[in-house]
């Protein structure tokens, strides 16, 4: 499912526009990201948690010529689902 189909069957559901859907999902994207970038964690509850979490540096290897590179520590978005979104998965 992409970003239309998305806003597509929220649409339905909600019995909104897609306009108006669109607006609300790209707001509350906005605002995850905002919050993330901060170092606030997002928890919606029965979903899942985003956080902001780091990557220590390493060694690498560049593949084509097998030379050791450094990899510089860095931050990275970090998405944990909720027990309730586990067990519908499974």
């Amino acid at each position: 499912m992409n970003k239309a189909q998305l806003i597509e069957k929220v649409a339905q559901e909600t019995e909104m526009t897609k306009a108006d859907t669109e607006r609300l999902l790209d707001a509350c994207l906005d605002t995850i990201r905002k919050s993330v970038k901060k170092g606030d964690d997002v928890k919606l509850v029965g979903f899942g948690t985003f956080t902001k979490a780091k990557r220590k540096a390493r060694t690498g290897r560049n593949p084509q010529t097998g030379e050791s590179i450094k990899i510089p520590a860095a931050w990275y978005p970090k998405f944990r689902p909720g027990t309730e979104f586990k067990d519908i998965v499974r």
